[in-house]
């Protein structure tokens, strides 16, 4: 950091597996991805390629090293996984993983029907090529899934091999763990924390509000997914109290005026 302040909340270190920032790279050009490392690599942990954007990004390899050569791995977004699957391309996309040199991989079913039962069956198999992530949740605003329901999926899915599962919001932040407003569902994210612990979960949060949702409820480190590029930085100054939006809430305090003495007399 750049100089000291006191009372600051401790935030994990990296390589770090609580506190974890995901960010969303919907397609930026290898010399965002440049400038994005070189400002940021310090407070994201890995990078997910959205949904298929690697299959028509240019220049992808050369992409995928900047974020390695930074420290940052990254990853292609579940829907291409959808993609290969509804297409009956499983061992293709395994192929594809390797072809690019990647660690980690993300298994969602969030636009396709998919057994869950096979869904575990590819979180096993992927589990033993690549670190995988596992994203619970459906893309469709209308179907909800019920508290108990997330809370089994989520259990089966890291019992199948999953080191993280994902709570599903799409980039938008307006579905899954969110109503459409961008409100959160605040009983199913409560009733999801008895049973499954909050270290193995990535709460997708692309909005500030749902930003600060999180940190206030689960403090700085937990791990929070779907940021854009440029509030990877804003994002950490909620994490750490430096934004208004948490400015007492790290300090125990409650707003009022600030009367103490100025360092400083008065002209």
């Amino acid at each position: 950091m750049n100089y000291s302040l006191k009372n600051l909340p401790e935030r994990a270190q990296k390589p770090r597996t609580v506190g974890f920032t995901m960010a969303m790279d919907k397609g930026m050009s290898v010399r965002e991805s440049e400038d994005f490392m070189s400002n940021s690599a310090d407070h994201v942990d890995i990078v997910k390629l959205g949904w298929g954007t690697s299959y028509v990004t240019p220049r992808l390899k050369e992409k995928i090293k900047v974020y390695k050569d930074a420290g940052v791995p990254c990853y292609f977004g579940g829907t291409l996984f959808e993609a290969f699957i509804i297409r009956d391309q499983f061992d293709d996309y395994r192929r594809v993983i390797d072809e690019f040199g990647l660690e980690y991989a993300e298994v969602s079913d969030g636009s396709i029907d998919l057994d869950h039962d096979k869904k575990c069956k590819y979180i096993e198999i992927l589990s033993k090529q690549v670190t995988v992530l596992s994203e619970v949740g459906s893309k469709d605003a209308d179907k909800i899934i019920p508290p108990y329901q997330w809370i089994n999926l989520m259990q089966k899915e890291l019992d199948a091999g999953a080191w993280k599962v994902i709570g599903e919001a799409r980039e938008g932040g307006n579905v899954g763990l969110f109503r459409s407003t961008g409100e959160v569902r605040s009983g199913l994210v409560q009733e999801i924390l008895t049973k499954i612990p909050f270290e193995k979960i990535v709460w997708e949060a692309p909005q500030k509000a749902q930003q600060v949702w999180f940190i206030k409820l689960l403090g700085a480190n937990v791990n929070l997914g779907n940021i854009a590029p440029n509030e990877v930085i804003p994002l950490e100054t909620i994490r750490l109290g430096l934004r208004g939006d948490t400015f007492l809430h790290f300090l125990g305090l409650e707003r009022k005026k600030d009367t103490s003495t100025p360092p400083f007399e008065a002209d």
